[in-house]
């Protein structure tokens, strides 16, 4: 499997806070030759929201895409596999 098929899901638990988040990331190529990073977040257990990001090549959504997991690991986040 290619990398860019890839999908990274990290979550986010503060019990004390009643805090359950996640925060799912993905590269997936368009049909115009660019390439889209595909995020959702929201709630563990409820449906998330969900935003598209398009860039010109796989490799601009691949390093978005890194960018954004360091930032969320920097907020607490956690991968789960």
């Amino acid at each position: 499997m290619r990398e860019v098929l890839t999908r990274i899901h990290l979550e986010r638990h503060e019990s004390d806070k009643n805090l359950h988040r996640f925060y799912q990331l993905h590269v997936t190529p368009g049909i115009f030759e660019d390439w889209a990073l595909v995020r959702e977040w929201g709630r563990v257990g409820s449906p998330g929201t969900v935003r598209k990001d398009w860039f010109e090549t796989e490799e601009k959504a691949l390093t978005a895409r890194q960018r954004l997991v360091e930032a969320k690991q920097k907020k607490g986040y956690q991968s789960m596999g």
